[in-house]
């Protein structure tokens, strides 16, 4: 039988104090709150104790925050799209920011297995001056494990209405996607940052805010990871990249966010605690 999974997160700010309001349906669950920088940022980890979602499955994860409040989530592992026989499986988030919210969007990556039918789809909405720091980062196959991606489909998507439209149809025997030089080139995981601001950022603040992040971006030729940053709109900054293994991409990812958070708002790289173990 198929998992139908709710998960309803409020962030609140009281006096100085961002405290999170949560609320489940299915197997989908979120650690207690923690504060590792001080009460007004409230860090949390979205568990979904089935450890992966089959064909039929679907995920809803429903995210708010009240203004001035600062949420940031994570997960304990990666999000695994198992083989499914047709049906597809599906995570659905949704994020609805109202001003001086901030919100950080952070989970491991996502694993699709060969077979899978996955459907990963995001959808943001800020008000007044929110801003949000959010990836996403996708591994086809199991390259370690001998099993590449030679069939299976995901469809992704990333939407911020009015502003921002990703989506991706990935198909494992579309070899002139997977393997051209125009497409992923040989790479199987590929990742996508971003920073989202309702206000739009003037000239001088994007300008800043890309050398701070190129900083941290291999050069050409360098290392694994091919990466780049770019403003496509004046509320957007975009940072992508493309790997052979999940590891030094999300390593990469790791330093460009640490980066990005000082530089926009003024705060130290405080990784998640989940990410250490």
């Amino acid at each position: 039988m198929p998992w139908h999974a709710h998960l309803s997160l409020h962030y609140q700010h009281q006096g100085g104090h961002t405290v999170l309001r949560h609320a489940h349906e299915g197997p989908l669950r979120v650690f207690k709150s923690l504060y590792p920088e001080g009460d007004a940022i409230c860090h949390n980890v979205i568990v979904h104790p089935p450890g992966g979602i089959v064909g039929g499955d679907r995920l809803d994860i429903r995210v708010r925050a009240e203004a001035g409040s600062h949420g940031l989530l994570s997960t304990p592992g990666a999000t695994r799209f198992y083989a499914s026989d047709g049906e597809p499986g599906t995570q659905q988030v949704d994020i609805r920011l109202a001003g001086d919210a901030r919100l950080e969007w952070l989970p491991l990556e996502t694993l699709a297995y060969p077979g899978c039918q996955a459907h990963n789809r995001l959808c943001m909405a800020l008000e007044d001056d929110a801003e949000m720091i959010g990836w996403d980062v996708l591994a086809l196959g199991l390259p370690a494990a001998a099993r590449p991606f030679t069939h299976g489909q995901v469809v992704q998507r990333i939407e911020w209405p009015g502003v921002w439209l990703e989506q991706a149809r990935i198909d494992g025997q579309d070899q002139r996607l997977l393997d051209a030089p125009l497409g992923l080139g040989g790479r199987r995981c590929l990742g996508t940052l971003w920073l989202a601001s309702a206000q739009a950022m003037s000239a001088a603040r994007r300008e800043t805010l890309l050398d701070a992040v190129r900083a941290t971006l291999p050069g050409p030729g360098e290392g694994v990871v091919d990466m780049a940053a770019t403003c496509p709109d004046p509320h957007l900054l975009v940072v992508r990249g493309l790997a052979h293994l999940v590891e030094p991409l999300m390593a990469a990812l790791q330093a460009a966010w640490a980066s990005l958070r000082h530089q926009a708002w003024q705060l130290p790289a405080v990784p998640p605690r989940v990410w250490q173990v």
